[in-house]
This record gives structure tokens, C-alpha cells and sequence, in this order.
């Protein structure tokens, strides 16, 4: 049962772990915390009624988090190394999770421990914080909660990717307010523990000019304005690790000569607004892919080619040229298997992955065919403007399944526990298969030599600071 106040949550669960009158964390109960507590914990920060009530479950989670060496870290220290050609021979996944996030987020780390991975990354688009109705404080929580609950201890890497400006609404009589929401968005996602941040201002990129400079004029110079504000906001000791990107997923790829205009005028543009301020540590680039893929009629995917090669001599640059980590590969957990040794052979710094293990909740062969159906026919209903004239409903359900994460998230939390262990294994097995394709085995003494984690004790929420005293006095 939920607790339905403060004072409840603190009482429930005393005999394991207290918050003490000087509003810090004492575990009394490692094993218990970690093993029972911690699923009850998670599902408050989630699934409680009251806001004051989630606020300081996620506020205890961080806690224990920092109590038990689970710490959100910046990989930018890790990604200048590699710049530096100080480390590398590996691509770090970013793996974005939309939905039976506690069970996804655990199973990434079982994975990571049976090779002994340190450097992967979770992640949340700005679109899919909307749709899978994960703000950036539960989103955290869920990632802190899943690293306790499997008994890992480290540099935690959470990140906000595509915090891309909407082009239309840039576009219109007010701009401000569209760049605005990214800055604010920024903030919560530092505040709750995100110290890794991709922006991604390549909508702005105007193919009508034919100069290069001009064409990616309003991206550098507005990627440079989020870099400062982030620069100005971020915690002490750390330096949020932060990745601007040339061209937008799905358009036309990527060239060095892009690169370099984008990279010169950026550059410029930052030591105008923060002199001394560090810059990005990786660029995304265009080299083929489109989100989620290209689902043909049948449903079946239609085959990705991937423009290696582009992939290889972008990286190349960003190291050589400008001391970046390399670049960084969107839109790839659809490709075949066989691929995905390519990335690291190509110098690939970062590889983002999502669709593919949306896919394996879906249809793996335990989830329920009656649950399934109901989403279906929810998404039918609900987003029928959004089928095409020409397309079939399994590519409309292909491509807007994605969006069942958020109605139907305590139901996913919910399934039986024998389904979410079945579809957990499977994950599990799926990242230790990508965790080797990327080379990643043996990183976590890596990320340790490079990263130096900083703690960041997150500010106590008033509702915690009113109801110790009550606690403290039987009320």
C-alpha cells in the first residue's frame, strides 16, 4: 500500500533505514534497504498520490544512492580522455528507456556486472519525457533505484538526449519562449541528477544558404547560448559532459565540411558568451538512420545502410581537430547484429539506442496478448490523425506503440512477476550481447581512473523538514 502521507513513508519504513534530525540518511539495514525496501521506495517516487509524498521517496533514493556508491557522474572527463586518445577503443552505449523502466534499468545493470561495464549510459529524450510521462526527478530515481537494487556501486550516467529546439515554434513570433524551455528543462534535469545533456539545435540548421557558416549560423551560435546557461547552472566540482550534433536525424548526412563550420563558429560563439567555459565533449552526425527505423507495410523493418565510412572520418576530425570524444551515432538498436563491431571500428564515440528494446517488451512471447490489445486499441483511438493515408495499421501501431509507455505505466509496473522476470532475462541477455559488440567489457576500471565522481547532496523538500519533527514526536 502506498503510503498516503510523509510521516507514513518514514514510519513504514524505520526498522531499515531513518532520516535524522540533521535531515541526513542512515541505513540501518544494507541487506534489507537493498533487497526489499528499495522496490517499495521506487514505487512511492513513482505511483504515490501526493507530490510531497514522491518528492521525498525520490529524495531518499538519491540518498541512499550516494549511502551505498551509486553516483550520478558527468562523462565528460571520461570522453576528453578519449579525445586526448588517452582511452578508447570502445562506444558507449546510450540506451533510452520508455517504459517497464525499474525492471529495463536492472536489467542493464546485471549486464554491466557480468562484464564488468562501466561506461553506459540512460537516457530520456525531451519528446519521450513528454510521452512516457517520465520527468527528469523520476527518471533519475528509477535508474539510482535500479543501480541499489543490483548492488552497483560507481559513476552513474544519466542523460538528457535531444533537447532539440522545436523548429516551428522557433520559427514563430516567439522564439524566446520556445529556447526558454529547453534552458528550464536543463536545470530540472541537472537538479535531479542528470549531468550529462545532449542539445541538439540541428533543426535550426538553414539548408536555403549556400555558405556553410551561414547554413549552420543559428545552430552553433544557439547550441553555444545553452552550453553557457548550462555552464552558469551546473553543480560545483562538476562539469556537465554536453553534445551539440550538425545534422538532424533522418535528413541528409553529415561531412567534415559541416563539421568544421559548425565547430569554428561554436567555438567562437562560446568564448564570446563564457571565455573560459568548456565546451561540448562529442557532436551527434547524420549518417543514414532514422528513429525506430523504417517499418515496411508487413510491419517488417526495412533494411538501415549505414554510411560508415562518414561515421569513421567524423569521428576522426572531432578527435584531431577539436579534441572531442568523436562522434556519436543515433538511431541504431534496429541494425543487424552484425553491424554493431563496425562502431567501435569506426572510432565511434557514443552509440544511442532505444527502439530495439521497446520492440523486445512488446514481443516477447510472455507479455500479454489481452494487455497488448488493449494499448492497440487505446493508440487507435486516441491517435488516429496520425496514421497516414497509405498506411497500413502495422505501421501505424509500429510507429505510435511508443506512446503507450505513459497511459499505461502502473500497468506495466504491474505485469506479473514471472513476465517482467522473462522479459528482463531477455534484455539482460540483449546488452551483454551489445555490451561486447561495443568492446565495453572490463571499462569499469576505465571510467574509474578517468571519471572522479562528485558527490551532489540534492536539497531536502520542505515536506521532509515538516515531518521529522511529528515522526520524532509519535504524531
Amino acid at each position: 500500500m502506498l503510503p498516503r502521507s510523509v510521516s507514513d513513508l518514514l514510519v513504514r519504513d524505520r526498522a531499515v533505514y531513518e532520516v535524522t534530525a540533521k535531515e541526513s540518511l542512515h541505513i540501518k539495514n544494507l541487506q534489507k534497504f537493498s533487497a526489499q525496501t528499495i522496490d517499495q521506495l521506487i514505487g512511492d517516487a513513482v505511483f504515490a498520490d501526493s507530490d510531497e509524498v514522491r518528492n521525498v521517496a525520490r529524495w531518499i533514493i538519491r540518498q541512499a544512492g550516494l549511502e551505498t556508491g551509486v553516483v550520478p557522474s558527468s562523462m565528460h572527463e571520461l570522453y576528453m580522455a578519449y579525445g586526448r586518445k588517452e582511452c578508447g577503443g570502445f562506444a558507449v552505449p546510450a540506451i533510452n528507456i520508455r517504459g517497464l523502466s525499474y525492471d529495463v534499468a536492472r536489467a542493464v545493470i546485471r549486464a554491466a556486472q557480468r562484464l564488468k561495464v562501466g561506461a553506459f549510459i540512460f537516457e530520456l529524450a525531451r519528446t519521450e519525457t513528454s510521452y512516457t510521462l517520465q520527468r527528469p526527478a523520476e527518471f533519475a530515481a528509477v535508474m539510482i533505484a535500479a543501480a541499489i537494487r543490483e548492488g552497483f556501486e560507481g559513476p552513474l550516467f544519466i542523460q538528457g538526449d535531444h533537447y532539440q529546439v522545436n523548429p516551428k515554434k522557433h520559427a514563430k513570433s516567439y522564439p524566446d519562449l520556445e529556447l526558454q524551455a529547453i534552458r528550464d528543462l536543463c536545470q530540472e534535469s541537472i537538479e535531479a541528477g542528470y549531468y550529462n545533456i545532449d542539445i541538439d539545435t540541428s533543426t535550426l540548421v538553414d539548408y536555403t544558404q549556400t555558405d556553410l557558416r551561414e547554413q549552420q549560423r543559428a545552430n552553433f551560435e544557439t547550441c553555444a547560448q545553452f552550453v553557457a546557461h548550462v555552464r552558469s547552472i551546473e553543480p560545483q566540482g562538476v562539469t556537465v559532459s554536453l553534445g551539440g550534433e550538425i545534422g538532424e536525424i533522418g535528413k541528409q548526412n553529415s561531412n567534415e565540411q559541416e563539421l568544421d563550420a559548425y565547430m569554428q563558429g561554436f567555438q567562437e560563439a562560446l568564448r564570446k558568451l563564457r571565455p573560459d567555459a568548456p565546451g561540448i565533449s562529442k557532436i551527434s552526425v547524420q549518417t543514414g538512420t532514422t528513429h525506430g527505423g523504417v517499418v515496411l507495410p508487413d510491419g517488417s523493418m526495412a533494411s538501415v545502410a549505414i554510411d560508415f565510412d562518414t561515421l569513421r572520418k567524423l569521428s576522426t576530425a572531432a578527435r584531431e581537430r577539436y579534441g572531442l570524444a568523436g562522434a556519436v551515432q543515433h538511431g541504431a538498436s534496429t541494425l543487424p547484429a552484425d553491424a554493431f563491431h563496425t562502431f567501435v571500428e569506426c572510432g565511434a564515440a557514443e552509440v544511442h539506442l532505444a527502439t530495439e528494446f521497446q520492440n523486445m517488451i512488446y514481443e516477447n512471447a510472455a507479455f500479454p496478448k489481452e494487455f497488448k490489445e488493449e494499448i492497440y486499441k487505446y493508440l487507435r483511438k486516441t491517435f488516429a490523425a496520425e496514421k497516414g493515408p497509405g498506411d497500413t495499421d502495422q505501421q501505424f501501431i509500429y510507429r505510435t506503440r511508443k506512446k503507450g509507455f505513459g497511459p499505461f505505466k502502473k500497468s506495466f509496473w504491474e505485469l506479473p512477476a514471472d513476465v517482467r522476470r522473462k522479459i528482463g532475462q531477455d534484455l539482460e541477455n540483449k546488452f551483454v550481447f551489445l555490451f561486447e559488440k561495443l568492446k565495453l567489457s572490463n571499462t569499469l576500471e576505465v571510467v574509474r581512473k578517468c571519471v572522479t565522481p562528485v558527490p551532489v547532496i540534492p536539497p531536502v523538500p520542505s515536506a521532509l523538514t515538516a515531518a521529522l519533527p511529528k515522526v520524532a514526536a509519535g504524531v
